[in-house]
């Protein structure tokens, strides 16, 4: 039985009828040569042959009465693996369009709290010879970096299998505590809070005092420009490169309803890595300015493009490698200005790139860590009613939002992955969006692949799969600006 962190159950405590904590990702696999291969079978006994090594997958669920306390996982005493592992058929012709329309509903539904909070759909009937699996995981459980460590542990780098560690036999199932218990529990983390809040100020004015080496955040920011190079030459510019206040509002700035729309897409690496050595930058530097040029273009067509930058929410894990369970969350976000208001293509990927760079010297004034560790000192109770306050007075609606969208690259596997001999082909992101912040935009590379994932609320993006192509046509827009001769796909 253990307790989970503030961070993790601020996942549980955000969700409300309308908006939800569960993370996704669908992968598109190619059947192996063998006419007698059933994809449902196959991935359920891939699940089953490793269940010992994935801990997310049997631990449940028990929370602390009146929301007192974070709640605690337990392994479940009633596992089922046939509740998690589903079967389903995309109708005829089964292009990628009506596969993104079955995953949108698939999303828009919460999951059941009672279960470990996790769900596999196995997906038939794709054109060709491929199927798709649709893995839906609560974000309580797992962050970005540890969903990508999870799903190498579920696939084989070898077709004919993987060799899998034998099961120690350590696992065991919980019995379910009582009210009485978890009380009990609770009242001895009050009396132990007040010195653990103390450690964590403590540890938070200390790693301060190392980055700041003693001096003053005004020197050190002072310090930081003028090392910057692209911060010097874009200071004059009229909108500022660190956003300040409130974001401006756009169509999908709004509260959201509990009904998804899913649009996916892919692009080389390839290209994406002969853009950024041509302009000197990085692989997020190339994905910023891709999004910031097709969200422009977006806004632009519905007559609402606001004259100042877009704020874009930024994953940014703060894994160290060292951490005593992989199994919970260890990122933390930085907020980058979104060069919309720019025309020029490449005026807009140099403000872009001084754009993020201005945004993680902001990220590192503040220890990330001590962010983490204070989260486990919010109020449940309160952290949920505020949740669903907001929800039900509607104050998007009412008020800028604190960003506009968020963007998230996550770096894959860089070898061939199968499952029973079946090879991964895609793995398309599909990821979460809250109040107010009606657009995700995740992208997650494999092997030479860029595998681009849009998740919107149905009835504020009612086009996205007009938006998802403007971002691929983005990279021909680069291409032509960097003056880069692009090679045409066979």
């Amino acid at each position: 039985m253990k307790q989970l962190t503030g961070l993790d159950a601020t996942f549980l405590y955000m969700e409300t009828p309308n908006s939800f904590g569960h993370v996704n990702g669908l992968a598109v696999y190619r059947r192996p040569d063998d006419p007698d291969y059933k994809p449902y079978e196959a991935f359920k006994a891939q699940i089953e042959s490793r269940l010992h090594l994935l801990d997310p997958f049997r631990r449940r669920l028990v929370e602390v009465p009146l929301g007192l306390d974070h709640p605690y996982w337990i392994n479940d005493p009633d596992f089922d693996i046939d509740f998690h592992v589903r079967h389903i058929a995309i109708p005829p012709p089964g292009d990628r369009e009506q596969l993104a329309a079955q995953v949108a509903r698939i999303i828009g539904r919460p999951m059941d709290r009672t279960k470990p909070l996790w769900e596999a759909y196995v997906m038939e009937g794709l054109e060709g010879d491929e199927y798709a699996v649709l893995t839906k995981i609560h974000h309580a459980t797992v962050d970005g970096a540890s969903g990508v460590e999870l799903l190498t542990i579920l696939l084989d780098t070898d077709p004919a299998g993987d060799a899998v560690p034998a099961d120690d036999g350590e696992w065991t199932p919980d019995s379910i505590p009582t009210d009485l218990e978890l009380l009990s529990r609770t009242v001895g983390s009050f009396v132990r809070r007040p010195a653990r809040l103390a450690r964590v100020q403590l540890n938070a004015i200390q790693q301060m005092a190392e980055i700041t080496r003693n001096k003053g955040l005004e020197t050190l920011v002072a310090n930081a420009r003028q090392q910057v190079p692209a911060l010097r030459r874009l200071r004059s510019e009229e909108q500022p490169l660190t956003p300040t206040g409130t974001a401006p509002r756009t169509p999908f700035n709004r509260s959201i309803t509990p009904h998804r729309r899913l649009a996916i897409r892919s692009v080389a690496l390839s290209d994406i890595k002969k853009l950024k050595t041509k302009a000197d930058a990085t692989v997020n530097d190339v994905v910023m300015t891709m999004c910031a040029g097709a969200l422009r273009n977006y806004l632009q067509h519905h007559d609402s493009l606001p004259d100042v930058p877009l704020q874009a929410m930024v994953p940014v894990s703060i894994r160290t490698g060292d951490e005593e369970d992989r199994w919970t969350n260890r990122v933390s976000s930085l907020i980058a200005a979104l060069p919309t208001h720019i025309d020029d293509p490449l005026e807009r990927l140099e403000m872009t790139r001084a754009a993020m760079v201005a945004a993680k010297e902001q990220f590192e004034l503040v220890p990330a860590d001590a962010l983490v560790d204070l989260a486990n000192f919010s109020s449940p109770a309160l952290a949920a009613q505020a949740a669903r306050v907001a929800t039900s007075l509607r104050i998007a609606d009412q008020a800028n939002p604190p960003v506009n969208v968020v963007i998230s690259n996550v770096p894959g596997p860089r070898q061939p992955l199968f499952v029973a001999g079946a090879e991964l082909q895609h793995y398309y992101p599909v990821s979460t969006i809250g109040e107010g912040i009606g657009l995700n935009i995740t992208v997650h590379s494999y092997l030479d692949t860029l595998d681009i994932g849009l998740v919107s609320c149905r009835e504020l993006v009612p086009d996205l799969e007009y938006l998802v192509e403007l971002h691929v046509d983005e990279i021909e827009v680069l291409f032509k600006a960097l003056k880069i001769k692009r090679k045409k796909p066979a």
